[in-house]
């Protein structure tokens, strides 16, 4: 996205970001058309007779396989004051009922083919588009053409049948309610101040309980043949097919469809350039702290074009540089602020909006603000350092190198939404080859002054801005107080900052390479299996799946099992591991050292390893060994890594209640767990009064003795892997030959007590969450471990049909197995179902009528198939992503059954019955054997059982 920084992005609420360059909806011209950029040639583009346009692109990544994309140019911008949420309303119907597809069967016919709804089947609806979403398993003619069916039957030939309408607005309504939380609630704040009286503001695509009480089959019919028109419509077809063939059955399918008038897009303004010096102070007990300043400006028209991206690039050259000083001062032992971010971005076609963001701990708005202005008038008074421009530089380079190495294997997605932006962003795809060379032809001009002066051209100066407070406690002398710290920081005198040189990596010398003590190739998927002398094992996948490309895995013993019950805390701060940074540099040292490298750093914690996985390329193999050895070695444990530890405690205890969900999480450890403290949440204190200290004594021994098993997959030499391995991990002192198994640890027990749970949470008075959880197993057997996953899968289906479809009572229910390998015997089966507080006693007879039904008899053979059929493409499909391989590879040597288990797993799925679910749901799922969690909003009285 241009201008707008990936770190502003993170700190945006998502109804904020705005798409840019955003074409008026009635130009169907395609953006190549007017473009100096080299167009991609291995897309086809077309336009039907009647204005459909398409775009279809043979790709074999993953082999086998296509998605299907259908973009629909309408949303809730198209909506008038009594339509709001028929946008979204109308993505919901696609699912409920065409002239071919009967209301309820599109999702079972996509299930007996494969594609799991929610993961493979989906859709979405935002302010000025809809897309729907197929992603195939197959590629084979009949389902690509069930899949273009489908699209021609949403695109044109949707019944929306009143009774139709009546049971999904439940579902609708709930979709609403499980959304309305303290972050939506303070965006559309936001929406409203940053942008009063606009459409935008005004327009979110859920709608309003008035409009979406008051739709009417009639009513959303007249709105879904206004919008969804030929010239609104662009299906994109990405996948391992004939290109003709596919052309031939747009054309097919799509042909007949006859135009019809198309209305233009409502602008989404107004947005007043000269909306200044307004302050606002937004409070709520769950938010965090964080003042945004804002101007707004004129929407700036820049068709795409070379001379267009690099203005774009030095324009994002400039913000990269202001956010990576920005966050280099949030890394500081005693930072400012705990987050802050710059940049400009395009709302639609109506205006474009500069802004500053600075995230603080509570109470700190003052300082964290005088700060943030400081830097953002640092770099406009002064510029930028060569140095600056130039990590930026090798950054953007590394990335495009990258790029180009990995071309020739895309993935299908990744085509596809390149595809997209063609349409929405009218964004020229072109080749990694071609892009690379602009940037290299371009890169001389790309100087301190030039990146400046970019800079300068497209933000707004941030004077007398908009002035917005979101916290949980109002600042001290309140709105009054904030205008004056702003006009304070905008005085105060900035000085020039000079930027220190740094040293190389300090981390290249091992010792004496270790030797190879064996070497055999695993029969089944040809993993090879190595050990070195001093216990380390690695594990080898060579793969051409992703060229230029490659995956790693390292798991060290320990993990959770280091927790005890009078210590449960001890691995509580190893996913800040990195943040600590490393004895010889800083983490933010390690970014600037690292600009122009493809490495990954840091660990987490699972229940029996410390483990890392990262992606790297064949010429950064050798620094990603490196750095994960220093982090082993020497890990830093240096104090800012504790402090930003803290202020995400802190911040995590304050939402504790907000949400159901939040709530839940809270406190179900406890209950199943019968308060063992290793699996309950403790008192904030322990969590703040932790420190690196405590974590370098509970863990340093592992690093430094612990089992090492190392996992790498891609484009790799396995040979030079083995040595690059030799030099690093394989130099380091013995270690353990074996993982171990902690059977001194007490086991993890599911509670004795099945009495049903009431939680409490601070949310929407409406929200009630019920959750069933039931004890079941390990995963040690491998036969069991897939009858409870398919007895999950026939679960959800289950639930969907009978909640959210017959009873319209939740949105999204779900069901997961989730069986321990690290903790024997244990397991869990739960239910989850988010509803209204009203309709708890109904769901939960709804959830046990689908329970009885699931012990007393046999599930018919469609449910089965719709169960099992997309289960068994996954494991189809494992092997043909690298990601899928690294799951075998990491731990091919400690946990080789997992192997034989993938081998075999086909054909133990198809040999599964109905007989066998039944079985699996009477073994685990008694109505007394669960343990029940509602949880409830304060002040509400539970319904009676």
């Amino acid at each position: 996205m241009r201008g707008l920084l990936i770190a502003l992005l993170l700190l945006l609420p998502a109804p904020l970001a705005a798409r840019e360059n955003t074409p008026p909806r009635d130009d169907t011209s395609w953006a190549f058309e007017a473009s100096d950029i080299p167009l991609d040639p291995d897309y086809r583009f077309g336009r039907l007779a009647n204005g459909m346009r398409y775009i279809v692109r043979h790709n074999a990544t993953p082999a086998g396989t296509g998605v299907v994309r259908m973009l629909v140019e309408a949303g809730s911008l198209d909506e008038s004051d009594s339509e709001q949420g028929y946008a979204h309303f109308v993505e919901h119907m696609a699912f409920n009922g065409s002239k071919r597809v009967p209301e309820g069967e599109m999702i079972p016919l996509l299930e007996r083919d494969g594609l799991a709804f929610g993961a493979d089947t989906n859709a979405s609806t935002s302010f000025d588009r809809t897309v729907y979403k197929l992603d195939l398993p197959r590629s084979d003619a009949t389902l690509l053409d069930t899949a273009l069916m489908l699209m021609r039957q949403t695109a044109s030939e949707l019944t929306i049948s009143q009774g139709a309408v009546d049971r999904e607005r439940g579902v609708v309504l709930s979709e609403m309610r499980d959304r309305n939380t303290f972050g939506l609630r303070n965006a559309v704040d936001g929406l409203k101040f940053f942008y009063p009286g606009s459409l935008y503001a005004n327009r979110l695509p859920i709608g309003t309980t008035q409009t979406l009480n008051a739709a009417t089959s009639e009513s959303l019919r007249a709105f879904y043949h206004r919008e969804y028109v030929p010239a609104h419509v662009t299906v994109v077809v990405v996948g391992d097919f004939d290109i003709d063939a596919m052309v031939a059955g747009i054309q097919r399918h799509f042909g007949d469809w006859q135009a019809e008038p198309s209305e233009p897009q409502p602008d989404a303004g107004p947005i007043r350039a000269k909306d200044k010096s307004r302050t606002e102070i937004y409070v709520d007990p769950a938010l965090s702290e964080r003042v945004t300043a804002l101007r707004n400006g004129h929407w700036l028209d820049e068709p795409d074009s070379v001379k267009q991206r690099q203005e774009n690039l030095l324009r994002s050259i400039g913000y990269d540089i202001v956010n990576r000083r920005l966050q280099r001062l949030s890394r500081q032992a005693s930072p400012p602020f705990r987050g802050a971010g710059f940049g400009t971005g395009d709302l639609f076609e109506t205006a474009r909006s500069t802004r500053l963001i600075v995230d603080t701990v509570d109470g700190k708005w003052r300082e964290g603000l005088q700060a943030a202005v400081a830097e953002y008038r640092r770099a406009l008074a002064y510029g930028f350092a060569a140095s600056e421009v130039a990590e930026q530089v090798a950054s953007i380079r590394n990335t495009l190198v990258d790029a180009l190495g990995s071309a020739d294997t895309r993935s299908n997605r990744t085509l596809a939404d390149s595809a997209l932006a063609l349409v929405t962003d009218r964004t020229v795809p072109s080749t990694p080859e071609t892009v690379l060379q602009r940037f290299e032809t371009f890169a001389p001009q790309i100087t301190p002054e030039a990146v400046l002066a970019a800079l300068e051209r497209e933000a707004i100066p941030l004077r007398k801005p908009l002035l917005r407070f979101e916290g949980r406690i109002a600042p001290e002398g309140g709105a009054e107080a904030l205008r004056e710290t702003w006009k304070q920081a905008m005085k105060a005198p900035v000085e020039r900052n000079e930027t220190a040189a740094l040293s190389d990596f300090g981390y290249t010398d091992f010792g004496t390479p270790g030797d190879v003590v064996n070497d055999r190739i695993e029969p089944e998927l040809g993993i090879r299996e190595i050990r070195f002398a001093n216990g380390v094992m690695l594990n080898l996948k060579r793969t051409d799946i992703e060229k230029d490309k490659v995956r790693v895995s390292i798991s060290i013993d320990g993990g959770d099992k280091l927790d005890t019950k009078s210590d449960p805390l001890a691995t509580e701060m190893v996913s800040y591991l990195d943040e600590g940074g490393l004895g010889k540099h800083s983490r933010d040292d390690l970014d600037t050292i690292f600009a122009g490298r493809t490495v990954g750093f840091g660990l987490t914690s699972a229940d029996t390893s410390f483990d890392g996985r990262y992606q790297t390329t064949p010429r950064d193999l050798e620094l990603q060994l490196d750095l994960i050895a220093a982090l082993i070695t020497d890990p830093g444990y240096r104090p800012e890594g504790a402090v930003q530890y803290r202020q995400q405690v802190n911040n995590y205890f304050a939402q504790l209640r907000a949400t159901p969900s939040s709530a839940l999480s809270a406190d179900l450890g406890a209950i199943l767990s019968g308060n063992d403290p290793r699996f309950s949440l403790q008192p904030v204190d322990a969590y703040r009064h932790r420190t690196f200290d405590e974590l370098k004594r509970d863990i340093g021994g592992r690093l430094a003795q612990g089992a090492i098993e190392l996992g790498i997959v891609g484009d790799i030499d396995e040979d030079k892997a083995i040595a690059l391995v030799a030099r690093t991990l394989g130099a380091l002192p013995t270690r353990e030959a074996t993982f171990r198994d902690y059977a001194n640890q007490p086991p993890r027990t599911f509670t004795p007590d099945r009495k049903p749970r009431i939680l409490r949470h601070t949310g929407a008075p409406d929200q009630a969450l019920l959750r069933l959880t039931f004890p079941t197993r390990d995963d040690s057997d491998p036969q069991q471990t897939l009858e409870l996953e398919l007895l999950e899968r026939v679960m959800r289906i289950e639930l969907t049909d009978e909640l959210r479809e017959a009873l319209g009572k939740t949105y999204s229910p779900s069901a997961s197995s989730n069986l321990s390998r690290g903790w024997k015997g244990y397991g869990t089966f739960s239910i989850d179902a988010s509803v209204d507080v009203a309709d708890v006693a109904a769901t939960r007879k709804a959830i046990h009528k689908v329970l009885d039904a699931l012990r007393s008899a046999p599930v018919g053979d469609d449910i089965l198939t719709r169960a099992r059929q997309p289960l068994y493409e996954a494991f189809q499909n494992a092997l043909k992503s690298n990601t899928g391989w690294l799951s075998l590879v990491d731990r091919a040597q400690s946990e080789g059954d997992r192997i034989d288990r993938f081998v075999k797993a086909r054909e133990r799925l198809m040999a599964l019955t109905a007989a066998d679910v039944e079985a699996t749901a009477n073994r685990y799922l008694q109505p007394d054997a669960g343990v029940e969690v509602l949880v409830l909003p304060e002040g509400v009285d539970p319904p009676k059982p």
